[in-house]
C-alpha cells in the first residue's frame, strides 16, 4: 500500500521562536530537523530518523517515486522490494530458510486444498474488481440478480436456530477467574465458550471430567484413556490460529492434551507460553498456509481422536479448512490400521464472506445448479459485507416481512430504470442492504453446510451469539 506523505508538521513540534519562560532558540533543532527524512510516522508521532536522499526530502523507504517501483517478494509477498533489488534480495531474504524448512516437512503439500487449477497463478479477484463488475450491469440486469438471489433464499434457506450456549467448565473464564497475565475481552470469551458449548450440546465433545479429582490428577499424565474411554477427544487442530485462545479455553476447560495450531503469520501476546507451562499440554504451532497443509500427513495426530476448529476463518479459509478436513476424512476412510487417526468433528465460525474466492468455495456445483455463476457468486460476496453496516442493537431477523423484503426495493426504485447501478445502491437504505448481505451470507454458508453433508457427515448451521456480540456469528458445525 502506498505511503500517505503528511507534510504538515507534527502538533507537539516545539515553536520556532524563544520562549519567554527561557527555554532558548531551538534554530539547532530546526536544522537537526532538516536532516531527517520528511516522513511523517503518525504511530511514533516523529518524523523518520533516516537521512534523506540527496536529491529528496525523504529516505529511500518513504520516497514516493519509488514506491512505485517496488513489486511483492516472491518468496513472501507480505513484504515488498525495488525492481532493480529483486534478484540479489531474493538470494537474502530472511524468509528463504524459513520457506525451505517449510517445503521439507510432511505435512506440506503446495496447493493441496487450493481447489485451484494447479498452475502457480494468483488469480484472486479482489474488492475493487467484485465492485467494478457491479457496477457495470445495468439496472435491469441489477435487479435480475437480487431477484435471483431472494428466490434462491426462500427456496433453500429456513430461519438459522439461534444457540448461544456456554457450558459450566467455561464459567470460569466468563467470571475471569483466571490468570490476570492473560489478555482478556468479555466479548471474545463469550464467543469462544458459546462455540465450545455448541460443541458439546451437538455431542462432538464430551462433558469434561472432574480436572479437581485426585484420581484423574494422578493419572493424568499415563494415558490419553485414563478411563477406557476410545471416544474421547484426545487432541484439537485450530485453524487460522491467532493467538491461539479459542484451543488455550479448551483445553483449560476439557483437559485435552495435545493442541495444533495453524496459523500462517506471526503473532504477540499469543496463548502458547500459557499452554507450554501446562506440562500435561504437548502444543505445536506450525505456520504454514491452509491451502499448503496436508492434514493427514501430521504424525502427531496418529492414532488420535480429534476435533478440526476455527473462530472468524476469513473469507477463503473457511473453505480451504473444509477442504483439508474433507481430504482427511476421504483418506481415513481407506485406512483400516489401528494408528490412523480419527476427525471427530468440526466446528467453524465463518467471518469475511466478501473475500472468498469461486476457486476455494467447497460447493461451486450447488451454486452452478442454482444458475449462480462465477461473476454472481463473486457479486454476492461484495454485498455480504453490507450485513455488517447496519445497526446490530437487535436481530435483523426481528424486523418486520415489509422491512426486509427484498421485493420492496425493485418496488421503490422503479423510477432509477434510466440510471445506473451505482445510483441505485446509494438509493438503498441500509437496513434494506444489511438484510440483502445477510441473505448473501445464509447461501453461502449454505452451500457449505450441504457440501460436509455431500461428504456423509452431520452437520448443522447455527447462530452461536447474538449480532450485538458479534454480527459475524454463523456457526458451522460437523462430525462424522
Amino acid at each position: 500500500m502506498p505511503h500517505l506523505v503528511t507534510r504538515a508538521p507534527p502538533p507537539d513540534r516545539p515553536p520556532t521562536s524563544t520562549t519567554a519562560g527561557g527555554g532558548g532558540p531551538v534554530e539547532e533543532e530546526e536544522v537537526t530537523t532538516q536532516k531527517r527524512c520528511q516522513f511523517w510516522l503518525p504511530n511514533k508521532r516523529r518524523l523518520c530518523a533516516n537521512t534523506p536522499l540527496p536529491i529528496s526530502r525523504f529516505c529511500g523507504n518513504h520516497e514516493p517515486t519509488a514506491e512505485a517501483r517496488r513489486i511483492p517478494c516472491p518468496i513472501d509477498p507480505s513484504h515488498s522490494v525495488l525492481g532493480v533489488n529483486l534478484k540479489s534480495h531474493v538470494k537474502r531474504c530472511p524468509f528463504k530458510k524459513q520457506a525451505q524448512v517449510l517445503e521439507s516437512q510432511p505435512y506440506y503439500t503446495k496447493g493441496i486444498n487450493s481447489g485451484s487449477s494447479g498452475d502457480g497463478k494468483d488469480d484472486a479477484v479482489g474488492s475493487a474488481a467484485k465492485r467494478n463488475a457491479i457496477f457495470r450491469m445495468s439496472v435491469q440486469e441489477f435487479h435480475g440478480l437480487l431477484g435471483k438471489i431472494k428466490l434462491i433464499h426462500s427456496a433453500i434457506s429456513t430461519a438459522l436456530p439461534h444457540s448461544y450456549l456456554v457450558p459450566d467448565a467455561c464459567s470460569k473464564w466468563l467470571n475471569q477467574r483466571l490468570d490476570r497475565k492473560l489478555p482478556y475481552q468479555e466479548k471474545h470469551a463469550m464467543q469462544q465458550a458459546s462455540i465450545i458449548g455448541n460443541m458439546e450440546a451437538f455431542e462432538m465433545l464430551q462433558k469434561p471430567k472432574d480436572l479437581t479429582n485426585s484420581f484423574y490428577q494422578e493419572c493424568d499424565g499415563r494415558s490419553d484413556d485414563v478411563d477406557g474411554d476410545k471416544s474421547r477427544v484426545s487432541a484439537v487442530v485450530e485453524f487460522g490460529a491467532g493467538r491461539g485462545y479459542l484451543t488455550h479455553m479448551l483445553t483449560d476447560c476439557y483437559g485435552i492434551k495435545k493442541a495444533i495450531l495453524v496459523e500462517r503469520k506471526s503473532y504477540k501476546l499469543k496463548a502458547d507460553r500459557s499452554l507450554r507451562q501446562n506440562q500435561s499440554i504437548t502444543l505445536e504451532r506450525l505456520r504454514i498456509d491452509i491451502a499448503d497443509f496436508n492434514l493427514d500427513e501430521v504424525h502427531f495426530l496418529k492414532g488420535l481422536r480429534h476435533l478440526a476448529i476455527g473462530k472468524h476463518l476469513c473469507g477463503p479459509a473457511t473453505d480451504l479448512t473444509i477442504r483439508c478436513c474433507l481430504n482427511r476424512e476421504y483418506n481415513q476412510s481407506k485406512e483400516t490400521h489401528s494408528t490412523s487417526s480419527h476427525l471427530q468433528g468440526i466446528a467453524l465460525a465463518t467471518c469475511c464472506h466478501h473475500l472468498c474466492q469461486w476457486k476455494h468455495y467447497t460447493n461451486t456445483k450447488f451454486l452452478l445448479s442454482l444458475g449462480i455463476a462465477e461473476e454472481e457468486f463473486h457479486a454476492m460476496t461484495w454485498f455480504t459485507s453490507w450485513a455488517l453496516d447496519a445497526d446490530h442493537s437487535s436481530e435483523l431477523s426481528g424486523m418486520s416481512h415489509q422491512e426486509t423484503n427484498l421485493s420492496t426495493i425493485e418496488d421503490k426504485q422503479s423510477n432509477l430504470e434510466d440510471g445506473d447501478v451505482a445510483k441505485v445502491i446509494r438509493s438503498m437504505p441500509v437496513l434494506y442492504r444489511a438484510h440483502l448481505g445477510s441473505v448473501c451470507k445464509e447461501i453461502i454458508d449454505m452451500g457449505r453446510l450441504l457440501s460436509l453433508r455431500d461428504h456423509g457427515m452431520d452437520a448443522q448451521l447455527v447462530k452461536y451469539v447474538p449480532s450485538n456480540i458479534s454480527p459475524e456469528n454463523h456457526l458451522l458445525l460437523a462430525k462424522s
